[in-house]
């Protein structure tokens, strides 16, 4: 630049005046000299930023940690079903870090400040895999001590896909055909076929070997999937199993049961009522709800309708001071009207949203609960993926309780469970059975079914 000025003036000092001449250096000059302070102070600039960028990144990388476990707190903070408060939230996390650690930790502060800089004290001269470790383990110990202890967790990626296999009655360790030895999609009579042939090599067994017997029921629930035509298809299309199964007990008498409530429940009730839908004796209905484990709480808004009507206040949920209704979203079906006499039977493993069930049939008087308390597991639990991850190899995710569910006198199902009408702990059951229902056919069979297993009657 410095030569290239100087040719410049050289060239054009011959053809200027003296005075102009001297102008145009020091013009020259001051130009050169700007040029050079704006280069400097670019120069400078530049490295101010990349510093600071280098700095921000540093900063960054150092509180990944803590980033973490603030997500998990503001997660817990603003979706658990009670309100937490800062100091008791903090508490926790100090608990854990103490359990973890095996030593008093200091926490400067009860809000997130403090649980920062005390993260940041505990992990700064750990190995990435330490802190890695250390971060997981106190934020799954915060969450499992979170009441009701033991149902919130952290949890890595594959929850989510197990949660919903699980409320859409799918078994991904099950094939149907498999259980039978055929392939899938096999025909009516290929189904006869397999089906008799363990039938004939089982049955001898199982009265002396257990494993016989376990595996006759297995053949003996296989072939009933799948030999009906509606359950098959669905089977076939979606792997779900069929939720509801029923039989005829007498002309005047249907048993269901429900083993589980999925998104494909109403519509297996309804294959099921319209299988039964004949004769005029047909009124009494018993329905199975023992060893229900519950699943879609908001089919209910759709299951529930068929007993109780359309548009009619079904549940309510509760979180953080708040209650919040569902009515239901689905009205009579034409196989259910028909049954004026209902029986409704739970146990200690009924549960979950099956509970829900009960107290509603409970509260709108649809049909005599008739058994043990239920389970008393009242509570509603949904996955909450976190932005902050501490591993490129792991996603982690927080599996909370956010809401409690509630019975017909408003207590919290959780705990408490649902009381039947009649418990059949009592010694004077059948008789107080009898004030509603005065035909002693449906109290014998009543009486039978409870004898039983749920769906083996």
């Amino acid at each position: 630049m410095l030569k290239f000025l100087a040719k410049f003036f050289k060239r054009t000092k011959k053809n200027i005046p003296k005075h102009k001449s001297r102008y145009l250096i020091v013009s020259g000059i001051l130009i050169l000299i700007i040029i050079l302070v704006s280069g400097i102070v670019y120069s400078l600039v530049k490295s101010h930023q990349q510093k600071n960028l280098e700095k921000e990144t540093a900063s960054q990388t150092k509180n990944i940690y803590a980033d973490f476990l603030l997500e998990v707190y503001d997660t817990i903070q603003q979706n658990y079903w009670n309100k937490i408060s800062d100091e008791q939230l903090t508490s926790l996390y100090k608990l854990a870090a103490q359990k973890l650690l095996g030593q008093e930790q200091n926490l400067p502060s009860n809000d997130k400040n403090g649980l920062a800089q005390m993260v940041e004290e505990i992990t700064k001269n750990m190995d990435e895999a330490k802190k890695k470790e250390f971060s997981a383990q106190i934020a799954n110990l915060v969450l499992v001590n979170l009441q009701p202890f033991g149902r919130s967790a952290l949890k890595k990626e594959q929850l989510e896909q197990q949660l919903t296999e699980k409320v859409k009655n799918i078994n991904p360790e099950s094939d149907l055909y498999k259980t039978l030895g055929i392939g899938e999609g096999a025909s009516q009579e290929e189904l006869d076929k397999a089906y008799q042939e363990k039938i004939n090599e089982l049955e001898p067994q199982q009265n002396t070997s257990t494993e016989a017997k376990d595996q006759l029921e297995k053949i003996q629930y296989a072939y009933r999937v799948l030999s009906d035509a509606q359950s098959k298809e669905i089977y076939d299309e979606t792997k779900s199993e069929p939720t509801v199964s029923g039989k005829l007990m007498s002309p005047e008498i249907l048993y269901l049961n429900i083993s589980k409530i999925s998104p494909t429940t109403l519509e297996d009730l309804k294959r099921e009522t319209d299988k039964f839908d004949a004769g005029e004796n047909l009124n009494t209905l018993i329905l199975d709800l023992r060893g229900n484990i519950g699943g879609s709480l908001d089919m209910l808004q759709y299951l529930l309708g068929p007993f109780i009507g359309p548009n009619r206040y079904a549940f309510e949920i509760f979180q953080q001071g708040n209650y919040d209704p569902f009515k239901t979203k689905f009205g009579w079906l034409p196989g259910m009207v028909r049954y004026k006499k209902v029986a409704v039977l739970i146990d200690g493993k009924t549960q979950s949203s099956a509970e829900v069930m009960a107290t509603a049939l409970k509260e709108y008087n649809v049909g005599v609960l008739v058994g043990t308390k239920t389970k008393g597991w009242g509570t509603i639990e949904k996955v909450y993926e976190l932005k902050n991850q501490i591993n490129d190899s792991e996603k982690y995710s927080v599996f909370l309780v956010n809401h409690l569910t509630i019975r017909d006198d408003m207590l919290p199902i959780e705990e408490n469970g649902v009381e039947p009408v009649i418990n059949i702990e009592d010694t004077n059951w059948k008789k107080q059975l009898s004030a509603y229902f005065d035909n002693n056919n449906i109290i014998k069979a009543i009486e039978g079914v409870l004898k039983s297993e749920p769906g083996k009657i």
